[in-house]
């Protein structure tokens, strides 16, 4: 059955600015290794014909320097307030099974850690982008804006494979706290997207 999604994203990883996954999976990390927190606050979709507006997810992945060399260990948060239906169906959406974004990087994972339900709390405030996740992940990014741009515009990257979308907001990390699934590392960069839009 068709579903769709709609929101904002954040992520943060331990590469340097700017991450050079990010600029084609193929190339190598900043270091011997990448580790990310993806983060998606839902404002609206259905899966299968259930509701699940208003529903937040986290993904953490710990990749080779390469990520297109796959083994990657990837852990998975859904908030605490979803339904078994809203669960059982983002797990799917999430993992892949139900095609759409996801189910392009499914391939590359070689351990999933768990899924596992949690307190989610995702804000976003203009420029500020905050995640906590129970006392497990805290961190806050901050979209870029270049030395002399008036406008006030951050910048933007365009043409880029990522399962969000290709054309991200570049951002820094301001703080980060993150250790879960067995993963921990110092988040240094960001990327942010206000109005990511998923079908399938």
């Amino acid at each position: 059955m068709a579903w769709n999604l709609a929101g904002s994203y954040s992520e943060t990883c331990s590469c340097e600015l700017m991450c050079p996954c990010n600029m084609s999976f193929d190339h190598g990390a900043t270091y011997d290794y990448c580790r990310v927190t993806l983060a998606f606050n839902i404002r609206e979709g259905k899966v299968e014909g259930t509701d699940i507006a208003g529903r937040k997810v986290v993904l953490i992945a710990d990749t080779p320097k390469v990520m297109t060399e796959g083994n990657w260990r990837v852990g998975v948060f859904i908030d605490d307030g979803a339904t078994d239906a809203q669960f059982d169906q983002l797990v799917q959406v999430f993992s892949g099974q139900l095609g759409g974004p996801m189910a392009g990087l499914a391939p590359l994972i070689g351990e999933m850690l768990g899924v596992q339900r949690a307190a989610i709390d995702l804000r976003d405030d203009g420029l500020l982008h905050s995640v906590h996740v129970d006392d497990v992940i805290d961190f806050e990014i901050e979209d870029i804006v270049p030395f002399g741009v008036e406008s006030g515009e951050p910048v933007r990257f365009s043409g880029m494979f990522h399962p969000v979308g290709s054309d991200l907001t570049m951002a820094e990390a301001k703080r980060t706290r993150i250790s879960a699934f067995g993963i921990e590392y110092e988040g240094k960069t960001g990327l942010s997207k206000s109005d990511f839009s998923w079908a399938a």
